[in-house]
């Protein structure tokens, strides 16, 4: 039998190119399961769709001072006063005017299932053929089919929060009436007589608001948002294929505690019992789909990326 050649390294055991004979007792022949290859894709997805907004920009006024009769021009008489009766009357002070209300539109908050991967199919080895092996020269590799079972995966989803419209956004006008000021005003009922008098007309100052701008509606649309999303595709993997494995008559106590401790320093730890249980075997196919390695079997080349020395 051949000595393999090794070289020690930071990261582990560098092994330099095939070191066993073709005629090694310990080279078999087993299927293995390539596992799965993914590519994470984003895509846009609505998020909120695009709405319409009345902005209202209420009329403007300003208040500007204004003189009002209250008391006409009179004569009075020295001997014989004049005689006033007192009337009243109404003065516009703040003229009719419109004023327009937004009611803002409601919106509520639900849940939707984005797909994020699609459901597929996966193989995996047969329950008679996992763990098991034979010999490099019984020619025994088949059809895929001979050796694997489809499985089933579903497709996963995520739940995304989204809002929408329940009822949209009007506006009201209501009509605010005029005000006027009641004034009372002295109205001349008989003149006086003999010496007539003037008596000049009375006024009061009083404040009134005039309108300089009209009340606006302005309609602004609001475009639609988006929300990017990721989803796993598979892009290749999930068939069988044979590869040199080590045979089971070679899979001593030794090189299983060796296996153990190699996937423990792996971070797949494990029980060192020198046992291939399914223990054991769960944290071998973690190590061999992490390491993109053929899954399943013992074979050569996990032996190699794990470091493990065959004697």
């Amino acid at each position: 039998m051949k000595i393999k050649l090794m070289i020690m390294s930071t990261a582990g055991f560098l092994m330099l190119g095939p070191a066993w004979s073709d005629d090694a007792p310990q080279r078999c022949r087993a299927p293995v399961l390539i596992p799965e290859t993914f590519e994470t894709v984003t895509e846009q997805v609505l998020d909120q769709a695009e709405r319409t907004e009345i902005r209202y920009s209420p009329a403007e006024y300003e208040t500007v001072q204004e003189k009002v009769q209250v008391r006409e021009a009179a004569i009075e008489y020295r001997i014989v006063p004049a005689v006033y009766e007192a009337v009243t009357e109404q003065v516009l002070v703040r003229p009719e005017r419109t004023e327009t209300h937004i009611i803002p539109a409601e919106y509520e908050t639900y849940t939707e299932q984005v797909l994020v991967r699609q459901a597929y199919t996966t193989w995996k080895l047969k329950d008679e053929v996992v763990g098991r092996s034979v010999a490099a020269d019984a020619s025994v590799e088949g059809s895929a089919g001979e050796v694997l079972t489809p499985v089933d995966v579903p497709a996963e989803y995520k739940t995304v929060t989204r809002t929408r419209m329940v009822t949209a956004e009007q506006s009201e006008t209501l009509i605010v009436p005029a005000e006027y000021r009641t004034l009372v005003k002295q109205v001349l009922g008989e003149p006086a007589r003999v010496e007539p008098i003037e008596v000049p007309a009375e006024y009061e100052t009083v404040s009134v608001e005039r309108l300089v701008s009209p009340a606006r509606e302005k309609i602004v649309v609001i475009p639609a948002t988006y929300r990017t999303v990721e989803k796993r595709v598979i892009t290749g993997g999930g068939t069988a294929e044979w590869r040199d494995v080590l045979c089971e008559t070679a899979i001593t106590p030794k090189t299983m505690k060796d296996v153990q401790r190699a996937l423990t320093a792996a971070g797949f730890a494990v029980e060192a019992d020198g046992v291939f249980g399914p223990a054991t075997r769960r944290a071998l196919e973690g190590f061999q789909r992490e390491q993109g390695l053929g899954v399943g079997q013992l074979a050569f080349e996990t032996l190699q990326a794990l470091g493990v020395i065959i004697d």
